[in-house]
């Protein structure tokens, strides 16, 4: 059997927000205003923080109409390490299968919603130790199962994590097999770049591959509607969408 096609990548080179709940159709037709080009929305991981009444088929086909680029977050299982409660977290044992089970699901919540393949999904990874290795280990097998598991099912793999730590782990792995090949690193200098504040190896994720979080928790109004966001700096892949 021949592996299927991959459909060329659709980019989005612009400012995008992110909020916890994706907002109601009226909002995003109220913010429409050409400041921000793309949204980050939540689309499933039981880590998930907010609730996402919004976020239908319908929603995505009507944004989407509106000229708005949509970006898929997913927050699956969180390292061991990590301090805070978490509703999912893999192991060292099980962090290749769960990996599995996340990216598959992943796939069906961004198929139902109407974003087809060759769509990114965005892994979100919260802040951990990397200096603990066995934890380390843990986080980069199950990033690669995440990973291998998309690029099987013909969608894009993208990384949602910490200057510090998440994102820093991916960057500065030596081994670059099944890695994700899109990186959206949380640095909050409100620089708007992904270029003069990276602090990796320049030669990685050059191909419109990046994306920066470079502020958050900032309350914008825009046509009478209030939403607190987190700015970022996209050139990167978004979601197909009709």
């Amino acid at each position: 059997m021949a592996a299927p096609a991959w459909p060329a990548q659709k980019t989005f080179t612009g400012r995008a927000f992110d909020a916890c709940t994706a907002p109601s159709l009226a909002a995003m037709k109220a913010w429409n205003t050409g400041y921000y080009g793309g949204a980050a929305v939540y689309i499933g991981g039981k880590n998930r923080g907010c609730a996402q009444p919004n976020l239908t088929a319908s929603w995505v086909k009507s944004v989407n109409s509106l000229g708005w680029k949509l970006i898929p977050l997913y927050v699956g299982a969180q390292p061991p390490c990590q301090k805070s409660a978490n509703p999912e977290k893999f192991t060292t044992a099980n962090a290749a299968s769960v990996g599995v089970a996340n990216a598959n699901d992943a796939v069906a919540k961004a198929s139902a919603l109407g974003m087809k393949p060759g769509s990114p999904v965005y892994l979100d990874i919260e802040p951990y130790d990397i200096a603990d290795k066995a934890c380390n280990d843990a986080v980069l097998t199950y990033v690669r199962s995440f990973t291998k598991t998309l690029r099987a099912k013909t969608y894009r793999a993208g990384f949602y994590g910490f200057s510090s730590s998440s994102a820093k782990a991916v960057a500065t792995a030596a081994d670059r097999t099944d890695l994700p090949g899109n990186l959206w690193y949380a640095l909050w200098d409100k620089q708007e770049t992904t270029v003069a504040d990276w602090p990796w190896n320049p030669k990685l994720y050059t191909d419109h591959s990046r994306a920066h979080q470079y502020m958050v928790n900032s309350k914008e109004t825009r046509g009478d509607h209030t939403i607190t966001v987190d700015r970022n700096t996209w050139d990167a892949p978004v979601a197909i969408v009709g």
